[in-house]
């Protein structure tokens, strides 16, 4: 019977405010792969960082056991030196580093403050063929995939002789190709080298395919733990240990609703790269938006639909941006980001973090952000005005906050997310870009963002949903379009659309049987 290698017991966090974590209880068998579920502000990436030392011993109450010795982690370094390694959502590579270096900063590999960079490259090719990434140590990250930045993270903590792997949101940013891929390594790992993973993912059909175990929290509190071998393994048991109900539906229903004329049309549009101006990253491509409709795109990450996105929204990607735009069959001009919102246009980034908000201020003025101007007079922002507006639209999209005035940073992803939205909808665009607008999220949350895109549809407003998660996709939209390479291949009905005929239409691009 295989042995117990982590105990973590009557786990309590405070944070001002906030009681994140209530009495937590878990335990993990050594070579398994072990889930942690929950809504956001569960409580599940705080009890990573306090296994992992990042909340350090005393910042705490309750007891962590590791192979039975309880621990006292007071630093990052402290977890790592015992063969427990943390790899978060948002990725800590340093871009125009290399792979080698990435994997080895702060652990190089020398005598006598001397790197041995030939020993580094070396080392760093070994584990990388562990992981099956196949690229040159020299490679800089920047010139590498999200796909493959993924497995540099976990290439990395293999070089620390990791016994335990915990992995934050892994596949939030990967196309379910490369999201299975990296499934089937973890599940390799549990087999071939007996490491043992914490999975934590909102993405319940993976937890389904590769959890051998999984812990449910809700509101800061362990629910119970189902085991594959003895409990029913299913999305809509485990969306009923995390929200306490059950879920009939993942998507809300739409009021059918006559479709309107085109909002927003591009003609040939195309777009080459801002660093490398012979390379197109949109090539020739046309599509068009109606009001009061939910279109998608559809892609492998890379195809080019953020380019696409961002490139539309005032330029703010690329260079020698060529095509026509239309809004309500008139051509308008979209050279800068101002114009963009001028005319109507929002764009909702896929980084919410580094692009969308300011998180480190409050929700007011994440609110307001993108028309100060309807919180000012003469030029000089009224505060008790920018707090009314502000309430009125936190409390449209239900952002749980005590105030306004609370910091962006101390909420869940999902209100997090809802604030992004809001900064948006507060400029009071006709044709909202939305670049994954629920990466990150959970399943309550999600259900509730969808709510608001069908609401913004229902008012007239033309929106383009771009999602790697294609059940999203089909789920939400009333045409998706599909991209590849940076080419428009594809354009199906709702009701002509599968995951089949698009994964298939994209399989057959690739292999060039289809040109657009």
């Amino acid at each position: 019977m295989a042995s117990t290698i982590l105990r973590m017991e009557n786990i309590t966090k405070l944070f001002p405010g906030v009681k994140a974590l209530d009495n937590v209880n878990i335990d993990v068998t050594e070579g398994e792969i072990h889930a942690v579920v929950g809504e956001n502000g569960a409580g599940k990436s705080t009890l990573m960082n306090v296994l992992s030392g990042i909340h350090p011993y005393g910042s705490y109450t309750g007891e962590v056991y590791y192979r039975d010795e309880l621990c006292l982690f007071r630093t990052i370094k402290d977890s790592e030196r015992r063969g427990i390694a943390i790899i978060h959502q948002e990725l800590a590579l340093v871009p125009h580093l290399s792979i080698a270096e990435n994997m080895y900063l702060g652990n190089e590999q020398g005598n006598a403050g001397v790197i041995n960079w030939d020993l580094t490259n070396q080392q760093a090719a070994k584990f990388m063929d562990v992981v099956g990434l196949k690229e040159n140590p020299r490679t800089l990250i920047k010139d590498i995939g999200m796909g493959k930045q993924q497995l540099v993270e976990i290439a990395k903590a293999l070089a620390k002789d990791v016994r335990l792997l915990i992995l934050d949101e892994p596949t939030s940013s990967l196309n379910e190709i490369d999201a299975k891929k990296l499934l089937d390594l973890l599940i390799e790992f549990k087999i071939k080298h007996g490491i043992t993973s914490i999975l934590i993912s909102h993405k319940l059909n993976e937890i389904e395919y590769c959890a051998d175990r999984i812990t449910i929290l809700r509101d800061g509190k362990s629910i119970e733990t189902l085991d594959k071998k003895s409990d029913e393994i299913s999305e809509p048991r485990i969306i009923k240990g995390m929200v306490g109900r059950e879920m009939t539906s993942r998507f809300p229903e739409r009021r059918p609703i006559p479709r309107g004329d085109v909002a927003f049309e591009i003609k040939n549009w195309t777009v080459h790269h801002p660093l490398y101006a012979d390379k197109k990253v949109v090539n020739d491509v046309s599509l068009k938006i109606h009001h009061g409709e939910v279109v998608g795109l559809a892609g492998l990450i890379g195809a080019g639909r953020t380019e696409l996105a961002m490139s539309v929204f005032g330029g703010s990607y690329g260079q020698q941006i060529t095509g026509e735009a239309l809004i309500d069959g008139k051509p308008i001009r979209l050279a800068s980001i101002s114009q963009a919102i001028q005319n109507g246009l929002a764009y909702v980034t896929e980084d919410r973090k580094g692009n969308g908000l300011m998180i480190t201020n409050s929700i007011k003025h994440n609110l307001t952000l993108s028309r100060i101007e309807f919180v000012s007079k003469r030029g000089i922002i009224d505060k008790d005005l920018e707090t009314i507006r502000a309430g009125d639209q936190k409390e449209q999209l239900d952002i749980k906050a005590p105030t306004v005035e609370q910091y962006v940073e101390n909420l869940s992803g999902g209100n997090q997310q809802k604030v992004l939205l809001g900064k948006w909808i507060f400029a009071k665009p006709d044709i909202l870009l939305l670049d994954e607008p629920t990466r990150g999220v959970d399943v309550g949350a999600k259900y509730e963002i969808y709510q608001i895109i069908n609401q913004l549809a229902a008012e007239g407003k033309a929106v383009l949903m771009i999602s790697s998660e294609l059940p999203e996709l089909l789920g939400m939209c009333d045409r998706i379009y599909v991209m590849n390479e940076s080419k428009l291949i594809g354009e199906f009905s709702r009701e002509e659309a599968s995951q089949e005929n698009i994964m298939g239409c994209i399989l057959q691009a690739s292999k060039g049987e289809i040109s657009a």
